[in-house]
């Protein structure tokens, strides 16, 4: 009897002491900074998984189908696109739209970020807010407003232009009218944004710079090419691709603006493919609209990021 009662508490203590080696692992494992991490990204990660990587592998199975999503036919709904004249046209309109608003708004943005900056730190505080106004507000209402000011019947730009010109525009019925709005909208939206990047990045200038500049007797166009261009490269290409995505998958602007017209000729992808899968009723087909911007933003986004990537490492 002695020797069992010493097996079991022999078993007993050896018991406990893996229960407590276990407990001081898990315990050592949660007190590292990377498990942390982990943990605090577990809930992206499952709405990265669920909201994006998902849909994105479903839409490519829904592409592979006939219009009645009951058969596979592989590759035959992107042939068919390839054969039609509206889809080179979506090609066409999304590219001159994503590139004209892009370039003027990072333009634009860069100007207005020197010219605020230049100002004293309590006027910047109210004009940095003043341009946050029209970023942050929804684009489909404010488009609601634009649309207004260019709607033909109660148009106040066409009043202003009838009573001072004596002439009006149609905005919204002609192709090269119709474009302009479209794209003039998208870069009234995301010129903010580029302006509080710009600035921002600005601001982390060393102004020891500007000074050694100012001492051999830079110019002002020297120094925005040999001090503010070189330190801003980074951030700029980073914003540009960004905005680059974003406007290239627009939606908003011209779906509340034109809704695709005159004739189609203002659709971009998203409304092209909201267009085909969602009220004509071919789903298959509004996807494999839908991926043909996957592959372009890829590529786009590979070779900015690696040149972004080789300067830093040279930094």
């Amino acid at each position: 009897m002695g020797e069992q009662i010493v097996q079991q508490q022999a078993a007993q203590f050896e018991a406990e002491t893996r229960i407590d080696t276990v407990s001081t692992k898990f315990k050592n494992l949660f007190r590292k900074k990377s498990t942390l991490a982990f943990l605090l990204c577990v809930p992206l990660i499952v709405l990265i998984i669920g909201l994006i990587v998902y849909p994105f592998f479903y839409s490519i199975f829904l592409s592979m189908l006939n219009k009645k999503e009951t058969r596979f036919v592989g590759f035959a709904n992107f042939l068919f696109l390839f054969k039609r004249d509206t889809f080179w046209m979506v090609v066409r309109q999304s590219v001159l739209f994503t590139t004209t608003a892009v370039f003027f708004k990072a333009l634009i943005g860069f100007i207005m970020a020197h010219l605020i900056d230049f100002l004293p730190e309590k006027r910047q505080r109210l004009w940095r807010g003043l341009a946050l106004v029209a970023w942050v507000m929804p684009p489909a209402l404010s488009t609601l407003g634009w649309w207004w000011l260019f709607e033909p019947s109660y148009s106040a730009i066409n009043w202003l232009l009838d009573l001072f010109f004596g002439f009006t525009i149609p905005w919204l019925s002609e192709t090269f009218w119709a474009r302009f709005s479209v794209i003039l909208v998208n870069i009234w939206w995301g010129t903010s944004f580029f302006l509080i990047m710009y600035l921002a990045a600005l601001k982390s200038v060393p102004a020891d710079l500007y000074e050694a500049a100012d001492i051999d007797g830079a110019s002002t166009w020297q120094k925005l090419i040999y001090i503010t261009l070189p330190m801003l490269r980074n951030i700029i290409a980073i914003t540009m691709l960004f905005s680059t995505i974003v406007t290239f998958a627009n939606f908003d602007i011209v779906r509340v603006l034109t809704q695709g017209g005159p004739m189609n000729t203002t659709h971009l992808f998203g409304t092209w493919s909201f267009l085909i899968g969602i009220q004509s009723g071919d789903i298959p087909l509004g996807a494999c609209v839908s991926l043909f911007m996957f592959p372009v933003l890829a590529l786009l986004a590979f070779f900015i990021l690696r040149d972004v990537r080789q300067r830093v490492k040279q930094i």
